[in-house]
Protein backbone atom coordinates (compact mmCIF):
# COMPACT_ATOMS: atom_id res chain seq x y z
CA UNK A 1 0.00 0.00 0.00
CA UNK A 2 2.79 2.19 0.98
CA UNK A 3 4.47 2.00 -2.39
CA UNK A 4 1.21 2.57 -4.30
CA UNK A 5 0.23 5.48 -2.71
CA UNK A 6 4.56 7.09 -3.25
CA UNK A 7 4.03 5.81 -6.63
CA UNK A 8 0.49 7.24 -6.77
CA UNK A 9 1.98 10.88 -5.83
CA UNK A 10 4.91 10.87 -7.94
CA UNK A 11 2.53 10.25 -10.61
CA UNK A 12 0.97 12.98 -10.04
CA UNK A 13 3.39 15.52 -9.33
CA UNK A 14 5.04 14.18 -12.70
CA UNK A 15 1.79 14.91 -14.86
CA UNK A 16 1.11 18.32 -13.25
CA UNK A 17 4.71 19.05 -14.19
CA UNK A 18 4.05 17.96 -17.61
CA UNK A 19 1.22 19.52 -18.33
CA UNK A 20 2.58 23.36 -16.68
CA UNK A 21 6.20 22.36 -19.37
CA UNK A 22 3.24 21.93 -22.08
CA UNK A 23 1.19 24.77 -21.92
CA UNK A 24 3.33 27.03 -19.80
CA UNK A 25 3.37 28.12 -16.52
CA UNK A 26 0.46 30.15 -16.32
CA UNK A 27 -1.92 27.14 -17.73
CA UNK A 28 -0.99 26.22 -14.20
CA UNK A 29 -4.63 28.04 -13.24
CA UNK A 30 -6.62 25.45 -15.36
CA UNK A 31 -4.87 22.54 -13.34
CA UNK A 32 -5.60 24.32 -9.79
CA UNK A 33 -8.32 26.41 -10.17
CA UNK A 34 -11.14 24.23 -11.01
CA UNK A 35 -10.07 21.65 -7.64
CA UNK A 36 -9.89 25.25 -5.23
CA UNK A 37 -13.98 25.44 -7.09
CA UNK A 38 -15.10 22.05 -6.14
CA UNK A 39 -13.31 22.08 -3.14
CA UNK A 40 -15.66 25.21 -1.77
CA UNK A 41 -18.44 25.24 -3.89
CA UNK A 42 -18.92 20.89 -3.82
CA UNK A 43 -19.64 18.76 -6.87
CA UNK A 44 -22.44 19.97 -8.56
CA UNK A 45 -21.03 20.79 -11.81
CA UNK A 46 -23.70 23.71 -12.76
CA UNK A 47 -22.34 25.61 -10.15
CA UNK A 48 -18.45 24.67 -10.23
CA UNK A 49 -18.07 25.63 -14.48
CA UNK A 50 -19.04 29.35 -14.01
CA UNK A 51 -17.21 29.91 -10.58
CA UNK A 52 -14.06 27.89 -12.36
CA UNK A 53 -14.36 30.25 -15.30
CA UNK A 54 -14.77 33.55 -12.90
CA UNK A 55 -12.08 32.20 -10.71
CA UNK A 56 -9.44 31.68 -12.97
CA UNK A 57 -9.09 35.23 -14.12
CA UNK A 58 -9.35 36.59 -10.60
CA UNK A 59 -6.59 34.50 -9.04
CA UNK A 60 -4.11 35.32 -12.66
CA UNK A 61 -5.44 39.03 -12.00
CA UNK A 62 -4.31 38.44 -8.23
CA UNK A 63 -1.33 36.88 -8.57
CA UNK A 64 0.07 39.43 -11.04
CA UNK A 65 -1.17 42.14 -9.00
CA UNK A 66 0.72 40.57 -5.70
CA UNK A 67 3.99 39.91 -8.50
CA UNK A 68 4.30 43.49 -8.83
CA UNK A 69 3.96 44.75 -5.84
CA UNK A 70 5.91 42.53 -4.00
CA UNK A 71 9.01 43.99 -5.68
CA UNK A 72 8.97 47.56 -6.44
CA UNK A 73 11.50 48.32 -8.61
CA UNK A 74 11.29 45.03 -10.76
CA UNK A 75 8.48 42.19 -10.67
CA UNK A 76 7.93 38.66 -10.37
CA UNK A 77 6.13 36.89 -13.11
CA UNK A 78 2.40 36.10 -12.72
CA UNK A 79 3.31 32.53 -13.74
CA UNK A 80 5.88 32.21 -10.81
CA UNK A 81 3.24 34.24 -8.12
CA UNK A 82 0.62 31.27 -9.47
CA UNK A 83 2.28 28.56 -9.08
CA UNK A 84 3.17 29.90 -5.43
CA UNK A 85 -0.56 30.40 -4.62
CA UNK A 86 -1.43 26.78 -6.39
CA UNK A 87 1.32 24.32 -5.33
CA UNK A 88 0.36 24.41 -2.15
CA UNK A 89 -3.32 23.42 -2.72
CA UNK A 90 -2.59 21.26 -5.40
CA UNK A 91 0.25 19.24 -3.02
CA UNK A 92 -2.95 19.51 -0.28
CA UNK A 93 -5.13 17.64 -2.41
CA UNK A 94 -2.79 14.92 -4.08
CA UNK A 95 -1.22 13.82 -0.36
CA UNK A 96 -5.16 13.59 0.81
CA UNK A 97 -7.01 12.02 -1.81
CA UNK A 98 -3.82 9.81 -2.39
CA UNK A 99 -4.11 9.04 1.56
CA UNK A 100 -7.87 8.53 1.88
CA UNK A 101 -7.76 6.24 -1.22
Amino acid sequence: VGAVRITAGAGAAVLTGVGVAAAGPVAFVGLAVPHLVRHLAGGDHRWVLPLAALTGPVMLLASDTVGRVLFPPGEVPAGVMTALIGVPFLVALVRGRVVTG
